[in-house]
């Protein structure tokens, strides 16, 4: 039997339905902003990040958590006695940092929410300063202050072998032309931007598959890569901050931006105008992906479900600038093609790969 995303214990239907009835709630807090002299714009309940207008600039605030990877970790340090907390750190920051980007907005400060059951946690030396080490690394890469935190001790909540990190950021566009807001077009061209691996998401159902494997994340993936499941799974997300950076240095218009994250592939359709985005040139998987798509074995339409598949960014710009922003992308450390186009067919939103026979109609994103 095939596995599935729901199969490991995550149910986007309830999640997001939780989601959907916070949003409502919150938009009726937003006249607070007023007394501060700042306005909500239209627009940015639902997106990745939540902005608020000032007369001359927005300031963007996310809140996001890393999830259960570092699980893996603790696994792998278990069978190896390597640690892989700087990378775990780093992951957490990215989470956090890219979905700040997708509106235009450079991350400013970033804070850490780092949650233990014991405070025991904190005695294994090696891993505590990787991931000291790790979140400086990633609030450098994001250009970002690393301003504050907090590290509660949540005896009977929090597992005492484990931590949970999360984190938030502010960010700040200016001049305000830069936000990202949504400016699709049909005829717009996808730019698809390389993850390093799983990243963030999905990381539930691979530790499903790691149970079933003899060898668990010791087991070598194959299909041309030498490493362990357990090492390709750790691999730290890539921080897509001097991207968006770059394409405003050099005033390239970004219509809009994705963070391919939870949710898979279906995430390319988050904006709330409909459109049909057609990929006509995706990658082969790399090989960590068809390693778990046989492993699991889950089926094509499911790994594109969940997993990023080995896209982790996504810029929708007119046509004439995809040689620009290729350009911006390799400039600074990007690995990034051109993947299809944007389709306007009437009230339908889709994401459509015909080449894997794989669409993925509306009604599949619930976000808003």
């Amino acid at each position: 039997m095939s596995l599935s995303y729901e199969s490991s214990g995550v149910r986007y239907d309830q999640l997001d339905a939780f989601k959907r009835a916070c949003q409502k709630a919150a938009r009726t807090t937003a006249g607070a902003l007023a007394a501060h002299g700042y306005a909500e714009p239209a627009s940015t309940r639902g997106e990745s990040a939540y902005l608020i207008e000032a007369a001359d600039h927005y300031l963007a605030h996310v809140e996001e958590g890393l999830g259960t990877k570092n699980l893996v970790a603790d696994a792998v340090q278990a069978a190896t006695g390597k640690t892989y907390y700087r990378e775990i750190a780093i992951d957490t920051v990215a989470t956090i940092v890219n979905d700040l980007a997708t509106c235009g907005a450079l991350p400013i400060s970033v804070a850490m929410h780092a949650a233990v059951g014991d405070s025991g946690w904190f005695a294994d030396a090696a891993r505590a300063e990787a991931l000291v080490a790790g979140w400086a690394e990633g609030c450098r890469q994001a250009g970002a202050v690393w301003g504050g935190g907090e590290t509660p001790t949540l005896q009977n909540i929090v597992e005492p072998n484990t931590i949970v990190l999360a984190g938030s950021a502010i960010g700040r566009i200016a001049p305000k032309s830069l936000r990202v807001t949504g400016d699709v077009r049909a005829g717009d061209a996808i730019v698809f931007l390389a993850s390093s691996g799983v990243q963030t998401n999905g990381l539930s159902l691979c530790r499903l598959i790691a149970s079933q494997l003899p060898q668990g994340y010791q087991t070598p993936i194959g299909f041309g890569d030498t490493r362990t499941f357990g090492e390709a799974l750790l691999a730290p997300s890539v921080i897509y901050v001097a991207f968006v950076a770059e394409c405003q240095r050099l005033g390239l218009k970004l219509d809009y931006l994705a963070h391919v994250t939870g949710h898979g592939w279906r995430k390319l359709m988050r904006l709330d105008e409909p459109f049909v985005y057609e990929i006509t040139a995706p990658r082969p998987a790399p090989a960590l992906f068809r390693f778990m798509e046989q492993a699991g074995p889950i089926t094509a339409r499911e790994m594109y479900a969940t997993f990023n598949q080995g896209v982790g960014f996504a810029a929708y710009v007119h046509p004439d600038l995809v040689p620009a922003v290729l350009a911006a992308a390799k400039a600074t450390g990007y690995d990034a093609w051109l993947a299809g186009t944007v389709r306007k067919e009437g009230a339908r939103k889709a994401v459509v790969v015909p080449s894997l026979g794989i669409t993925f109609e509306g009604d599949t994103l619930q976000v808003r």
